[in-house]
């Protein structure tokens, strides 16, 4: 099974992940976690590319760095680990880059989705959890932390990042569950367990 977890960055969404993690290994499933961009030596490397603040990337080369990294990272790591029956939690996925680079950098939305089908090709997410937050209490929960290049772009980049994150969750009922991220800890990680095991995993 794939299951990703989406939203900005203070949403706690890594905090859940490793949560779903402990609870998979607790049923005796195989189980790894992973990150967009990164996962593997080489994507890491993409990674530093993209959040370090030395670069100046224009909108289609940021784009096509993360589409690159997830290509890399579907065919050697996520598609080997789904064949060999393991739940494939990934911290971040093509959602993502429709909300940060489309709706956020302005791209084109159709161009981008034409991009994510070519890295993922049919690896699609079983259920994807989105953390939704306003952009104050991201503010207020990762405030004094120094920010990389993209967490840099400024509150309006952000907010038309929520707003897109809203939309495509909205266009996404069957697959994505949204969850209000200023919950608690403990109810967000039995929500997301009550619907891991409707799929009957």
């Amino acid at each position: 099974m794939f299951i990703t977890f989406e939203g900005i960055d203070g949403s706690g969404k890594t905090t859940q992940l490793n949560l779903l993690k402990e609870f998979l290994e607790s049923q005796n499933k195989k189980v790894i976690t992973l990150r967009e961009p990164g996962g593997t030596d080489f994507t890491e490397k993409i990674r530093d590319l993209l959040l370090n603040k030395s670069y100046v990337l224009n909108s289609v080369t940021e784009l096509m760095l993360f589409e690159a990294s997830r290509s890399y990272l579907v065919e050697n790591v996520i598609k080997p680990k789904l064949d060999e029956g393991f739940f494939v939690i990934c911290d971040r996925f093509f959602d993502s880059t429709t909300a940060y680079q489309g709706y956020g950098r302005g791209l084109e939305i159709n161009f981008i989705e034409k991009c994510n089908q070519m890295a993922v090709k049919s690896i699609i997410p079983n259920i994807t959890f989105y953390f939704s937050i306003n952009l104050e209490s991201k503010l207020q929960r990762i405030g004094h932390r120094e920010n990389d290049r993209i967490e840099q772009s400024g509150e309006e980049f952000y907010k038309n990042v929520i707003n897109g994150f809203d939309q495509i969750a909205e266009n996404n009922k069957d697959r994505i569950v949204i969850i209000d991220a200023l919950k608690s800890i403990d109810v967000i990680h039995e929500i997301i367990k009550t619907a891991i095991n409707k799929l009957n995993f």
